[in-house]
């Protein structure tokens, strides 16, 4: 299936996880212009999937440079065809960078029922790349004041911060995203810094409500993602 934006077309078919609101909210909401060089960011975006979230960033920041790995090889072809420099590899054995950013739309389910479609097995449960894998291994990877951007359940929103501190990575940016103001949060958006505690500003906390009163996109939503959606 193939998807619009405004400045772009995102093709899914080979995917197992396809297009949807959780990428382009972290696509269009992670902060971006941290650089350790002159020359631009430099950015790796964990389980790229169909390259979403890597294409919104190259919108953002044309001058960037922009990585996507992931572990399923079609994945990995499909986010080549929607011209992404991706890579079939897991974070853990990934030896690039170091990057200014990495971002992760990354598996969310640690207890749940498995899916029999072992593709989408793969991409939505953490078997394969546990909190505390992508924590490490992306502190590993950043430069000493890199970003990681994720976006997850919002039940997992104490473990991760926890894990987090564990590594010296501190929050910055912290998003409670609602689909209606009814409802319980749904996911959360963070942002943390690999930086001494003392550098750093208390943590910006907001929230995002998705749906207005008639069930389409909220003022704040449309807002956010304007620059993407038609």
């Amino acid at each position: 299936m193939s998807f619009r934006f405004k400045q772009f077309f995102i093709n899914d078919d080979k995917c197992a996880m396809k297009v949807g609101t959780d990428g382009v909210l972290l696509g269009a909401w992670c902060p971006i212009g941290f650089r350790s060089q002159e020359s631009g960011v430099r950015i790796l975006d964990v389980g790229t999937g169909s390259g979403l979230v890597a294409r919104m960033l190259m919108q953002r920041d044309h001058d960037a440079e922009i990585e996507g790995i992931d572990i399923d090889k079609a994945a990995v072809e499909q986010a080549c065809e929607n011209g992404v420099n991706a890579s079939c590899s897991s974070l853990q054995n990934w030896q690039g960078g170091p990057y200014d950013l990495i971002v992760s739309n990354p598996p969310f389910f640690q207890n749940s029922l498995k899916n029999p479609d072992a593709g989408r097995m793969t991409a939505r449960h953490t078997d394969t790349l546990s909190y505390e894998d992508l924590i490490a291994h992306s502190a590993r990877l950043l430069t000493q004041n890199g970003r990681l951007a994720l976006i997850l359940p919002a039940e997992a929103e104490v473990e991760i911060k926890e894990i987090a501190a564990a590594h010296r990575l501190f929050l910055t940016h912290l998003t409670r995203v609602y689909s209606k103001e009814s409802k319980p949060a749904r996911r959360v958006l963070l942002c943390f810094a690999k930086s001494s505690i003392s550098n750093l500003p208390s943590p910006i906390i907001s929230s995002l409500v998705l749906e207005n009163e008639i069930g389409g996109r909220s003022a704040a939503y449309q807002e956010l993602c304007e620059e993407f959606y038609l």
